[in-house]
């Protein structure tokens, strides 16, 4: 959707141009969620630094020579220390960002030890069990690391396409740690769940751009009361790619469609967009299916 609107804003006819920036711009998802975990493994590094420098200072208190490490011991943040295929996927991607901004680590471990739940999590030296760990991990990535302004401000200074994609790739990374279990690999998730969900997006994109004067005449004449220069062009871009979906996408859902599409609606475009294109949606599938245009196949897909 952005790449059409950024196509009508251009005037733009370079259709492969296009496409190649958006799937960079897909490709580069996968970046900021290596980025975003590898700052967990880098506030590690720097407490583990800390307490050794602490630990060989001239006059060096007994809790300074003898640190309580349940932190750095901690064992979820030590599964992704140890883990393969991380380590792999950052050295593939390059993924360097903290080793030259590592004042937002350092920013991040500051806001985590003067925490609440940090205090609580190092009020005893005893070994926590897995489950605690692993919620304690869940409650700072959660509460300090996602939601931290400056690292948000970093973010978006280093990747433009990326602010759209930062709540997308925390609510991954918090879900796959909420699923770890002691004796498990952490594993690095793919970008695409297969070739074909891969191609989906060229598809998508170039089926919309090259049949967007057909698919308007879907819509222009069901909108009695709105001049066609009066919708906004969010909205026929959302209302265009719907409909694509409907006629050209055998095997997408047509319910599957129009939830994709309010809720890229109320994300995106007016706060009156999501009723409008319902509306329009609900009477053309009607349309559709009387006129036999909605082909679908597999089961459940109406």
């Amino acid at each position: 959707m952005q790449s059409i609107y950024a196509m009508h804003q251009k005037n733009s006819d370079e259709l492969e141009k296009e496409e190649k920036f958006l799937i960079h711009s897909i490709d580069n998802i996968q970046d900021l969620y290596l980025t975003m975990l590898s700052s967990l493994l880098e506030i590690r590094k720097k407490e583990i630094i800390f307490l050794e420098a602490s630990s060989k200072k001239h006059l060096a208190t007994p809790e300074e020579k003898n640190p309580n490490k349940k932190f750095i011991d901690n064992a979820v943040l030590q599964l992704l220390e140890n883990s393969s295929s991380l380590s792999i996927a950052l050295e593939k991607r390059k993924i360097d960002n903290w080793s030259l901004n590592d004042d937002y680590i350092l920013i991040l471990l500051n806001e985590i030890k003067k925490s609440t739940l940090y205090r609580n999590y190092m009020s005893t030296s005893k070994k926590s069990t897995f489950e605690e760990d692993r919620q304690f991990i869940v409650d700072v990535f959660t509460d300090i690391v996602a939601p931290n302004e400056k690292l948000y401000e970093y973010l978006e200074d280093h990747k433009l396409t990326w602010i759209d994609d930062v709540p997308l790739v925390n609510t991954q990374i918090q879900k796959q740690l909420k699923q770890l279990s002691e004796n498990e690999d952490f594993r690095v998730i793919k970008l695409y769940k297969d070739e074909e969900d891969k191609e989906f997006v060229s598809l998508l994109f170039r089926k919309t751009v090259l049949n967007e004067l057909e698919l308007a005449k879907e819509y222009i004449d069901k909108t009695p009361n709105w001049d066609a220069d009066r919708i906004a062009e969010i909205d026929t871009i959302i209302l265009k790619m719907a409909i694509c979906e409907f006629l050209k996408f055998p095997s997408i859902p047509v319910k599957v469609t129009i939830n994709e599409y309010l809720e890229i609606a109320k994300e995106y475009s007016t706060p009156k967009s999501s009723i409008f294109i319902n509306g329009i949606l609900d009477n053309l599938v009607k349309e559709f299916e009387n006129e036999n245009k909605i082909k679908k196949t597999g089961r459940g897909l109406m």
